[in-house]
């Protein structure tokens, strides 16, 4: 292990890196917990990693400074972490507790986009009593369906006929007790990286299924990341200003990562948001930024300074004091 360097605590103070969990996304979660924690022990921090499935007290008797959320999925990904750490005192990465929330319902991220105008494909919720026949003519064939509050493509579904989209209706509230059917779009996949503000460049994504699965993420080595992704300069401008604009939508903040497929005619559509991305050697965030000269540590570090800044502060300071 690296010997702490002192500039790196006084600048840092103790870090503690949040990974694991209870979710269906938990061992994703404890590879990318991994990965950071060695990235920061490497730059000499005061750093060490918890697994939050040990519950809320654990962390409070480390006494840490500042954490980097490792945490993907329900219980750290969509703002019951991030409200815990709001009332602990403690900063944290990431997006705040109403952007975490939101990014983590499909729904209401899409219901959010479709009232600023942002283009994102037609959705409908499922649930026992649907019309299955009706969800096809509405939405078109084929459409997919996908747990509400759930990541990593865990119980999708791309389905052509009825009893096939019922069955991947009950397949996918294994997952959770929402689920939705969404409108297919056909074409290449895009996915734009936001660090702190900045725009990283975005990666086309090429599974040999032709869909971007859990075991295209995650497992095999034949997906292909296109960097540069082989849009016109252009056309890459206006779909980082449409992510960037999705991602500011939702008041996300510090990283992130929005999900965008482009029709067969050139129209992006937004997928999703997820403010909480993978960081296992796989994952598509650390590849973006090194395509622009950060390597794995200086990202790492990059997303532990927006914690430096108390989110909050602009916000106190820009309100007028009310008179008594």
């Amino acid at each position: 292990m690296t010997a702490v360097k002192p500039e790196m605590a006084t600048r840092y103070g103790r870090v503690v890196v949040l990974f694991g969990g209870v979710s269906a996304e938990r061992e994703v979660s404890l590879k990318s917990g991994a990965a950071v924690l060695a990235a920061l022990e490497g730059a000499g921090l005061d750093v060490q990693g918890y697994d939050m499935a040990h519950g809320l007290a654990g962390l409070e008797a480390l006494r840490a400074d500042r954490v980097f959320i490792a945490m993907h999925g329900r219980g750290g990904e969509d703002g019951t972490l991030q409200g815990a750490l709001e009332l602990l005192g403690i900063p944290y990465t990431g997006s705040g507790v109403l952007a975490s929330a939101l990014g983590m319902d499909k729904l209401r991220t899409k219901k959010l986009w479709d009232v600023e105008g942002l283009p994102t494909p037609r959705s409908c919720r499922l649930a026992a009593d649907t019309d299955w026949q009706n969800v096809l003519e509405t939405l078109g064939t084929p459409v997919v369906v996908k747990p509400v509050h759930e990541g990593s493509t865990l119980g999708i579904h791309i389905v052509e006929e009825a009893g096939a989209l019922k069955a991947a209706w009950q397949d996918a509230c294994r997952f959770d007790g929402v689920v939705m059917a969404e409108q297919f779009i056909k074409g290449p996949e895009y996915t734009v990286s936001v660090l702190d503000g900045e725009v990283l460049p975005a990666i086309r994504i090429e599974a040999d299924s032709g869909f971007y699965d859990y075991d295209a993420k995650y497992l095999t080595d034949t997906t292909r990341y296109l960097l540069p992704c082989g849009l016109e300069a252009a056309r890459e401008a206006e779909l980082a200003t449409l992510s960037l604009k999705a991602f500011n939508v939702l008041g996300c903040e510090g990283w992130g990562r929005v999900d965008v497929m482009e029709d067969a005619d050139g129209a992006f559509w937004l997928l999703e948001v997820n403010t909480s991305p993978g960081m296992t050697d796989h994952s598509l965030v650390p590849q973006a930024a090194a395509h622009v000269g950060l390597d794995f540590t200086a990202l790492v570090l990059r997303i532990l300074d927006t914690t430096l800044t108390e989110r909050h502060d602009v916000a106190a300071s820009a309100c007028p004091q009310s008179e008594h």
